[in-house]
């Protein structure tokens, strides 16, 4: 087996998995351990690889899931805080959601693109934590990648049946998320960067649905609603004044790596519905950014010497 063969199925497995754990981090060292084992065990008379390796990577995603941990997002732990709210103590990063870059989850075929964006929003990914480990795979081998139930049943040790009926309870469990653009409209985006950067409170809230949600992870604390927004980004003092947003594509959505005196400081993701911004989730966690392709530090011009 070539390492060229593994290769080919990067993309649609790190996806998987992600959608899985819940963190790029955790699915690309999933990804790694599934390549790991399929040297070891794979030949070609047990049949296609590619069944091959998504049972390895189920595997090895469930022997993750063991843990009691559930990752959400700030929104799934508690009621939204009001201006003025202390922001409390940080959550360790196993509690949470994290993004991922595009390039790693999204596949180039243009056919495939739209089913793959919606089903790594973070929204969904989040929805998706909270099913059994068995009921997440079921569920997202077979309405987000399409197998068949028969293929299924074959990759977890399952009847047909059985597997009919995890996917039904798991349907049934999933909370309803809401929509977001398939397309967004680079005008809108141009006028966020531009509002952020120079830190115009009524050009950035201007931007926002009535019922934004806005919140920063590690922290659980979260907001709903423009003008609670306004209200925290007025009595803020104006920290982002001054900030550099660059684009970082990811979980199919708007995102931006935020630079702060020239150095990586977070990782922004929007949520666009109905034309408008409907969610803002600034990730506190400079170590994502070289993910995405982008440096940790720049000056004029970009660098990546440290």
């Amino acid at each position: 087996m070539e390492a060229t063969e593994l290769e080919h199925h990067r993309v649609e497995l790190t996806g998987y998995c992600y959608r899985m754990l819940g963190s790029g981090f955790e699915a690309e060292d999933a990804v790694q351990e599934t390549f790991v084992r399929a040297w070891r065990t794979y030949e070609p008379g047990r049949g296609p690889l590619r069944p091959w390796l998504f049972r390895l990577a189920t595997s090895v995603c469930l022997d993750m899931l063991r843990g009691p941990q559930r990752r959400a997002r700030a929104m799934d732990l508690g009621p939204a805080a009001r201006p003025g709210d202390p922001l409390g103590d940080p959550l360790p990063g196993d509690a949470w959601v994290w993004p991922v870059a595009d390039g790693r989850v999204l596949p180039a075929d243009p056919a495939e693109l739209a089913v793959a964006r919606e089903s790594v929003r973070l929204a969904f990914v989040a929805a998706l934590q909270g099913l059994p480990p068995r009921q997440r795979a079921v569920l997202i081998l077979r309405d987000v990648l399409k197998w068949q139930a028969a293929e299924v049943a074959g990759l977890l040790g399952m009847s047909v049946a059985s597997v009919n009926s995890a996917l039904q309870r798991a349907r049934a469990r999933l909370p309803a998320v809401a929509p977001e653009d398939a397309e967004v409209d680079g005008r809108l985006l141009d006028r966020y960067v531009s509002a952020f950067e120079r830190y115009d409170v009524d050009a950035l809230v201007s931007l926002l649905h009535e019922d934004a949600t806005m919140s920063m992870p590690p922290f659980a604390w979260w907001l709903r609603g423009r003008e609670a927004v306004r209200a925290v980004l007025l009595a803020a003092g104006a920290p982002c004044a001054g900030d550099r947003l660059l684009p970082a594509g990811a979980n199919g959505a708007p995102a931006f790596a935020q630079y702060r005196d020239g150095e990586a400081f977070a990782l922004v993701v929007l949520e666009i519905g109905g034309g408008v911004v409907t969610g803002v989730t600034t990730f506190l966690n400079p170590r994502l950014v070289p993910s995405f392709g982008l440096p940790m530090s720049f000056g004029r011009p970009l660098r990546t010497d440290r």
